[in-house]
């Protein structure tokens, strides 16, 4: 799969990675310490930000990606773009982009592409020991899919399938 393929221009990828470290600023996470930020990207251009807020019952955690869903949806918006998504900023994490093709009603599509960048992007080609394998491209971004990610995921689609009466 090629990033050329995507929708999603450069400013907005840009945009998106930088909200998704801006939300990272402002999450709280004590217990983990490891701080998350997520941005939607919406179909009207709007950036919509969220960080992962953790509570000492684990439970009452809530990731990055709902920080932002919530306020998104909460304000009316439902009709997303794509999403960027960054954790700490050593070379074993990554930023997540997806991106959603206009009209898809899922909000997270399986077939959507997702870039994997790594926290000390760009790589130099001479640090770079991923480069020409399946699937990385320049600066060791990772090119996949969100169903290569979550084979077995659970989607609306399944909702309504015949399922065995429990007894």
């Amino acid at each position: 799969m090629s990033a050329r393929a995507w929708t999603l221009s450069l400013e907005d990828r840009a945009a998106l990675i930088k909200g998704a470290f801006e939300a990272k600023d402002h999450s709280y996470s004590p217990y983990s310490k490891f701080p998350v930020g997520a941005a939607f990207l919406t179909a009207d251009g709007k950036i919509i930000k969220g960080a992962n807020i953790e509570n000492a019952s684990y439970g009452g955690t809530i990731c990055a990606e709902r920080t932002a869903i919530v306020k998104a949806v909460s304000e009316g918006i439902k009709s997303f773009i794509a999403l960027a998504v960054t954790s700490c900023e050593c070379p074993c994490c990554d930023i997540a982009v997806w991106n959603v093709p206009p009209g898809d009603t899922r909000i997270c599509a399986l077939d959507m592409p997702i870039l994997l960048v790594p926290g000390d992007y760009p790589k130099p080609a001479a640090d770079d020991k991923d480069a020409g394998k399946p699937g990385m491209s320049e600066g060791g971004v990772r090119e996949t899919t969100l169903g290569e990610l979550l084979p077995d995921s659970f989607g609306p689609e399944h909702l309504e399938l015949p399922r065995k009466a429990s007894s």
